[in-house]
């Protein structure tokens, strides 16, 4: 009897799509397994390339974890016991997307998810920790095994990054105007991706995965910036503040969002190079702390 594999994910540019089948290229080369593939997806859909408006009002809810209405997955899917899943998700605005948030939220999650070893891949632009903190929440109440963790990222410095994401949100353009370089986790490591799946194979045959997440780090698997996580620990509760400020005043939403928009933009280009010099100055009193959230992070 072959051992089940579901690979789900929701993916809007085709980056995390790409991504989640080179992962599971090596599960669908063995007759010893079974590999179904699930796409999550909204019944009415975010439109791609994002208009800016659109973007920047889909914040709060976004941030506030509120989920839509999903297509339900069919019924071979929600009558399988999956002995793995391998769960892709992106980040929006440090948190993981709608699209995922609303398949967490929606009934089906536990019957799929309950109960299972899950591996969680993540294709982000840089700043993926803490939505994973919030993604482990979903998947305990769940009672979802979590085994292991890819967290793939764009490896450009932050302002770099900034500027190629947002070009490619809104024009659909992976591909950008010299001297840039393409936005999103780069060609090749979603082409050499498919080593991670070898090594998550090697456990999955024997259904026991201890030091399998180690030995995935020790290939690339997951990289972890310190200073990110700080900007994103501050971004988390100013984006608290905003959304509720956004919330509560629907009359006023335009210009709220709009405030919002400012302070982000004021926020990356003008604060975190201060924050940056600092947090550099004062890495040395910082090192036994920095390595023990590099050591989390890496972890499951």
């Amino acid at each position: 009897m072959p051992k089940k594999i579901l690979v789900t994910y929701y993916s809007q540019t085709g980056q995390l799509e790409e991504i989640m089948k080179n992962v599971s290229e090596v599960f669908r080369n063995h007759d010893e397994y079974e590999v179904t593939y699930y796409e999550i997806r909204l019944k009415e859909d975010f439109e791609f390339p994002w208009k800016p408006e659109v973007f920047y009002d889909t914040f709060p809810e976004s941030y506030l974890q509120e989920p839509r209405e999903i297509l339900p997955p069919s019924e071979e899917i929600l009558n399988t016991r999956y002995d793995l899943v391998l769960f892709g998700y992106q980040v929006w605005f440090l948190t993981p997307s709608i699209p995922v948030i609303s398949f967490l939220k929606s009934p089906y999650a536990a019957k799929i998810l309950g109960q299972t070893a899950v591996v969680t891949v993540s294709g982000t632009r840089n700043m993926w920790m803490l939505s994973q903190d919030k993604l482990k929440i979903h998947l305990n109440r769940l009672q979802a095994e979590l085994v292991g963790n890819i967290a793939l990222v764009d490896r450009h410095d932050n302002y770099t990054s900034v500027i190629t994401i947002l070009n490619w949100l809104q024009t659909g353009k992976k591909e950008q105007p010299r001297p840039l370089p393409p936005a999103g986790v780069s060609q090749q490591e979603i082409d050499q991706c498919g080593k991670f799946g070898v090594i998550i194979e090697k456990y999955a045959a024997h259904g026991n995965y201890e030091g399998m997440q180690k030995e995935l780090v020790s290939h690339g698997a997951v990289e972890v910036r310190p200073f990110l996580l700080k900007v994103e620990t501050v971004g988390n509760k100013l984006f608290t503040v905003f959304s509720r400020i956004i919330k509560r005043n629907p009359a006023k939403r335009k210009f709220w969002v709009g405030v919002y928009k400012f302070y982000l933009m004021f926020a990356i280009w003008v604060v975190s190079p201060i924050v940056l010099f600092f947090y550099t100055l004062l890495t040395p009193f910082f090192l036994k702390k920095r390595k023990k959230q590099i050591e989390n992070y890496q972890g499951i």
